[in-house]
């Protein structure tokens, strides 16, 4: 389990796999100085929370393992869609991948 850390306080445990795709979209977003919102549901609670991702605010990824994983374009596609959406990034469950051509 990876940890996404916002600005000097904020801390969203996410897992490896969802968080290096979540690495993707939103350095993607932030390379065009755009900012948006962030959003997910909480596990143990049912609630869910929402940030405003800003390129002044500092961002890291921690990522717990070691090994990148394979990247599902599909799912970075998927992620970046919610991204340009009105409801902002949200953390959508991973889509089954697109066949190689």
């Amino acid at each position: 389990m990876g940890k996404l850390i916002y600005g000097h306080d904020a801390s969203i445990d996410v897992e490896d796999r969802l968080l290096a795709h979540l690495k993707l979209a939103v350095v993607a977003k932030l390379r065009r100085d755009e900012k948006f919102t962030l959003s997910w549901t909480h596990e143990n609670d049912g609630g869910r929370s929402t940030i405003w991702v800003h390129p002044a605010i500092p961002l890291q990824f921690k990522f717990d393992g070691s090994r990148a994983p394979v990247i599902n374009r599909a799912w970075v596609e998927a992620l970046m869609m919610s991204a340009n959406s009105t409801g902002g990034l949200q953390m959508v469950p991973e889509p089954p991948a697109a066949p190689a051509p």
